[in-house]
């Protein structure tokens, strides 16, 4: 299982805290350490479109209107932070998020 998203995010340490509980093996990729590849963000979009990009932060409400308008790859390019997460990929299928379907569909059945 391989989870995409920024260790300084909440979300994500939630997310790798229950599945290192629940033994789930695991890599973390931070996108910001780590930029996605074109391949890579190619079939990210590709699965999740708009909702790839986190329209509600600060870090998306201060690019340049041009920068909004653009496509999700240029801005994912220009700020890694503004993609939503955590991405997880797992047994060949993507997820984003971490609710309760996404939890029901990674972690191991206890």
């Amino acid at each position: 299982m391989l989870v995409y998203g920024l260790n300084t995010c909440s979300i994500c340490k939630k997310a790798l805290k229950a599945l290192e509980a629940s033994g789930a093996e695991f890599e973390f990729r931070d996108v910001r350490a780590a930029p996605l590849s074109e391949a890579e963000l190619a079939v990210l979009i590709a699965e999740f479109g708009d909702r790839l990009i986190d329209r509600t932060t600060n870090d998306w409400r201060g690019l340049s209107d041009w920068l909004k308008h653009s496509e999700a790859e240029d801005q994912l390019a220009a700020k890694p932070k503004l993609m939503a997460r955590p991405i997880i990929h797992h047994e060949g299928s993507y997820y984003l998020g971490w609710d309760e379907a996404v939890q029901k569909e990674v972690l191991p059945a206890q």
